[in-house]
């Protein structure tokens, strides 16, 4: 990742949490520490961020009344090519016609790139996907009512005349914060009730992940894994994960990535 790439990530992060650590801009970027620290000294410098032992913090905190979920624009760039093919793999369930509702989130983002040769029907809590197939697909699609968030760029309500209710989906898309024994973990209230209004139109449910998010724990669970139909993940998943999803009678969609040429391959294991 290039070295104005992760200045990008590091601002956008100390927005959403005030205070970021070393480790936390690391994992995110996948850049050594020491690399981490010599950017956060540098935005030091310019005046961007301040910087603190063992991270950096904003010079202006964000307001009160943010969503916990990171913001759209911190995630994006994070693990591209996995997202992308793990959204192909996604887009490949789909038949001609299909009722679908996509879940807000940057690997759920990745399927409008493969969607504009279909003509499904979708409901989406996604300003940045709504936006995106209105401009360039022939898709029809429906967008909940609701405040828009814009670090997320989801669209959210606390309240039942919203428009879901409305809908029916063969299938629902969503991504994840983390993925556990215990079931899919997001680290928002509001985010997760949304979702499982959402969850409650559609006969089944995709997760779709990449196989880092094996590793990371939230402390809230969306939904236990009895009810997820199918896992989509790339080929780092552990032996330890597959067979986690395999014990809950998941199916799991592996796909492996080229990241020259973004070309994948996929295979099944029921």
């Amino acid at each position: 990742m290039h070295e104005r790439e992760r200045h990008r990530i590091i601002l956008s992060a100390v927005q959403e949490k005030s205070v970021v650590t070393i480790q936390d801009i690391s994992e995110l970027t996948e850049a050594s520490e020491a690399t981490i620290r010599r950017d956060i000294a540098a935005l030091h410098v310019q005046g961007k961020i301040r910087r603190v032992r063992g991270g950096a913090e904003a010079v202006h905190p964000p307001q009160l009344g943010n969503l916990a979920a990171r913001p759209f624009r911190v995630s994006e760039a994070v693990n591209i090519d996995k997202k992308r093919a793990i959204a192909r793999q996604a887009v490949d369930l789909c038949e001609p016609g299909d009722a679908i509702i996509i879940n807000g989130g940057t690997t759920t983002f990745q399927m409008v790139h493969f969607m504009a040769a279909h003509r499904l029907q979708v409901m989406t809590n996604s300003f940045a996907i709504a936006e995106h197939l209105v401009k360039h697909s022939k898709n029809s699609v429906t967008i909940p009512g609701g405040a828009i968030y814009r670090e997320q760029s989801l669209i959210l309500s606390p309240f039942d005349n919203d428009t879901i209710r409305n809908f029916y989906a063969r299938r629902m898309f969503i991504g994840a914060q983390g993925v556990g024994p215990l079931g899919i973990m997001e680290s928002d209230a509001l985010v997760i009730q949304s979702e499982q209004k959402l969850m409650h139109q559609a006969d089944e449910l995709v997760v779709m992940v990449d196989s880092s998010k094996f590793h990371r724990r939230s402390s809230l669970i969306l939904c236990s894994l009895d009810r997820v139909s199918t896992i989509i993940t790339d080929d780092g998943i552990s032996q330890e994960a597959v067979r986690m999803i395999e014990d809950a009678g998941v199916s799991l969609v592996v796909s492996s990535v080229t990241p020259q040429s973004g070309t994948e391959d996929s295979s099944s294991v029921a």
